[in-house]
């Protein structure tokens, strides 16, 4: 049964999305094929557990939501021609990824995609666009979404419930626009894409600290971007930046779970493939002459990688990157970066008054690296007391279990040398 359970987990991380684009597709209804596809993930902890796992889960998940759809609209009686629509989904080979052949518009024919393109429809609200398609494509619950955009649960799920009402109000149609609409859509097609990837390289919840089925997600549906929109240097430099950080991916965990800061790991562990693709990538992108904030944060993830020890980073270059980062997308997620970077290059007495001012100005409150990073700052300038109380700010808002740990750690050898 524990098996049957797991393999339930495994599916809702690895099928989700799928399930949900497929079904929102066919029915053209976001509410219904969230519920369709939440029912059959919940028939099918009943009934792997007596029946024993399917061979392609997400065939039978996909199947289940379809007979649900099929089921309430029947009895919803909203006309024939609807439910040949539902029908129609018994010709799609459920559980394997979209289809391989063109689209309506001859692009390119990937279901997920063509949900993405349709969350980000210019007539929402960026911040919807992006909330959205992390609810529908990526199963991020709601409580997931809003830490990501540092607001309340309550704010970003009627964010959420006025972008469907919208999307069904104004009948955006589900597909990936032809090519003189694609410009329009890519930062937020981009911003997803990376909010995606964060969540899988450093879940914002949860006992495990990387979700490592996202995280790929994501760089598969960059890889299929960057073949529709070649020309688009910040798609290609958004993939360089993700294939940089993926690259580390093993090394930023012991065989505990504990985190591992950068200038602790095991660089051999580093995943060379990754880091000369992306480094590649990032060249291309930068020889167009256009940069752009994600070709920037690879540029900075490209400086790590270079250095073979941790005391060969050039953290002046890093430094002076976030600058220009904060230039061109200015956020105080980046500013509290950059502090970082100063801190590293100049001193952390250079630093400190950067995450003071921003502690001040309250743009980050309830983030918790914020009083992280400051008690960092205070524990390398012999502080130990305020770096403590720091610490336990952070401990307070830290939302996973290897950040705990990390952090009592850290708290602990404070505590000790005061």
């Amino acid at each position: 049964m524990h098996g049957a359970h797991e393999a339930v987990d495994r599916a809702f991380r690895d099928e989700w999305g799928q399930v949900v684009a497929t079904l929102i597709g066919v029915t053209g209804d976001w509410d219904l094929a969230e519920e369709c596809a939440q029912d059959a993930f919940a028939q099918a902890l009943q009934t792997w557990p007596r029946d024993g796992v399917p061979e392609r889960p997400g065939a039978w998940l996909t199947t289940a939501a379809r007979n649900r759809a099929t089921d309430r609209l029947r009895r919803a009686a909203v006309g024939a021609a609807k439910l040949r629509e539902v029908a129609a989904m018994e010709r799609v080979q459920a559980g394997e990824p979209g289809n391989d052949g063109p689209d309506h518009d001859g692009t390119v024919p990937d279901d997920r995609l063509r949900l993405m393109f349709t969350c980000c429809h210019p007539a929402l609200a960026l911040e919807a666009q992006v909330a959205l398609t992390l609810r529908t494509l990526a199963g991020l619950t709601t409580a997931e979404i809003a830490r990501a955009f540092l607001v309340g649960e309550h704010t970003m799920s009627k964010r959420l419930t006025r972008a469907k009402q919208k999307i069904r109000h104004a009948a955006i149609p589900y597909r990936v626009p032809p090519a003189h609409l694609l410009p329009e859509r890519t930062p937020a097609v981009l911003a997803v894409l990376y909010l995606l990837f964060n969540e899988g390289y450093s879940a914002s919840a949860g006992a495990d600290p990387v979700r490592a089925e996202l995280s790929g997600e994501a760089i598969r549906l960059a890889r299929v971007l960057t073949r529709l929109m070649p020309d688009e240097p910040e798609a290609v430099g958004l993939l360089a930046l993700m294939l940089l950080h993926d690259a580390r991916r093993s090394a930023r965990f012991d065989a505990a779970g504990d985190l591992v800061l950068l200038e602790d790991q095991d660089r051999t562990r580093w995943d060379a493939g990754e880091i000369g693709e992306g480094t590649a990538l990032l060249d291309a992108a930068l020889r167009r002459g256009s940069p752009g904030p994600y070709q920037v944060q690879a540029a900075i993830a490209a400086c790590h990688a270079a250095a073979t020890r941790a005391g060969d980073t050039d953290w002046a270059q890093i430094a002076a990157l976030y600058g220009e980062l904060v230039r061109l997308a200015p956020s105080p997620v980046v500013e509290l970066n950059r502090a970082v970077a100063v801190g590293m290059a100049d001193g952390p007495a250079a630093a400190l008054p950067l995450v003071e001012a921003l502690d001040a100005s309250g743009r980050l409150a309830g983030y918790h690296l914020l009083p992280a990073v400051r008690a960092d700052l205070l524990r390398r300038l012999g502080r130990a007391a305020d770096a403590a109380a720091a610490y336990r700010d952070a401990l307070a808002l830290a939302p996973t279990g290897a950040e705990h740990r990390y952090l009592r750690r850290r708290l602990a050898e404070v505590t000790e040398e005061s």
